[in-house]
């Protein structure tokens, strides 16, 4: 889990690097992500019965649902990135972390321990610092319940990868059903907004697509072991790295409401770790 939070913080701020050289539609974005993932599956799996099945893809009606709910899960983070900003929509799409934990009590009988909510509220409190979400200055709007409905989603998505592994279901499999279905999604919105991009934007847009597809495969793997609440506060490391790698890439500096936040995070996301039995 840890390794996926590395690499999905390497694609956010390759995406970010990204902006510097060409603004890119967040359809076409989405599909590159969703057609290098697909990449990465034939490359790393083998197609079998002990691992990838495509036939499950279109049979199965929980992958089926998986792929749905993740592929528009990708594309509303995005979309509302572009609309409230980085920092608000980073904190409201997080807040699946205590939604996911919840929905896990309620589908899987997993237990919810007091410390997990205690690192849960923590987390969320650094993030709030640290994304500057009381400073953005931005009235509510149709993108924040976007952002919500986003959330929930994400919720759903983690309970749904441990049901499915439950089910025997393979990492490959679970994750190539975002990939097609997110793909069918956001293909035809991306090739009525085509536009040419320099030579350095795809490449960047693909060696992105590269670290979330690693990031989402390692996620995945995470949560065949680990209960959905101490999985997704693991990801609560995501906005920190992207703080840290904004000050080292490109010369951010830390407020100091921003440092406690950061230790906030750390705190939080370690907590349930360090005191399981």
């Amino acid at each position: 889990m840890l390794l996926s939070a590395a690499c999905f913080t390497a694609n956010a701020l390759i995406i970010r690097a990204l902006g510097t050289v060409q603004a890119v539609d967040v359809w076409l974005l989405a599909c590159v992500r969703f057609v290098v993932g697909l990449g990465l599956i034939m490359a790393v799996f083998r197609v079998g019965p002990e691992s990838f099945q495509p036939r499950n893809l279109y049979q199965h009606r929980r992958l089926i649902w998986r792929g749905v709910v993740g592929g528009l899960g990708v594309y509303s983070y995005y979309l509302t990135v572009v609309h409230l900003g980085a920092g608000r929509a980073t904190f409201i799409n997080n807040t699946y972390v205590v939604m996911g934990a919840l929905l896990a009590v309620v589908m899987l009988r997993e237990h919810f321990r007091p410390v997990l909510a205690i690192g849960g509220l923590t987390a969320l409190a650094g993030l709030a610092l640290i994304t500057n979400i009381t400073g953005t200055g931005v009235g509510v709007s149709i993108y924040d319940g976007i952002a919500i409905a986003s959330a929930l989603a994400s919720a759903y998505v983690v309970v749904t990868i441990r049901q499915l592994h439950a089910e025997g279901e393979h990492t490959s499999t679970i994750f190539a059903a975002q990939c097609a279905y997110g793909l069918l999604i956001c293909a035809g919105p991306a090739a009525a907004s085509w536009a040419p991009h320099a030579p350095l934007a795809w490449a960047l847009m693909i060696v992105g697509a590269l670290c979330a597809g690693s990031g989402q495969i390692f996620m995945t793997i995470g949560f065949r072991d680990l209960p959905v609440g101490e999985g997704s506060l693991l990801q609560m490391l995501v906005p920190l790295g992207i703080a840290v790698g904004g000050a080292v890439f490109f010369r951010e500096h830390f407020a100091p409401h921003e440092l406690v936040g950061a230790v906030l995070i750390l705190a939080g996301s370690a907590l349930p770790a360090v005191t399981k039995k």
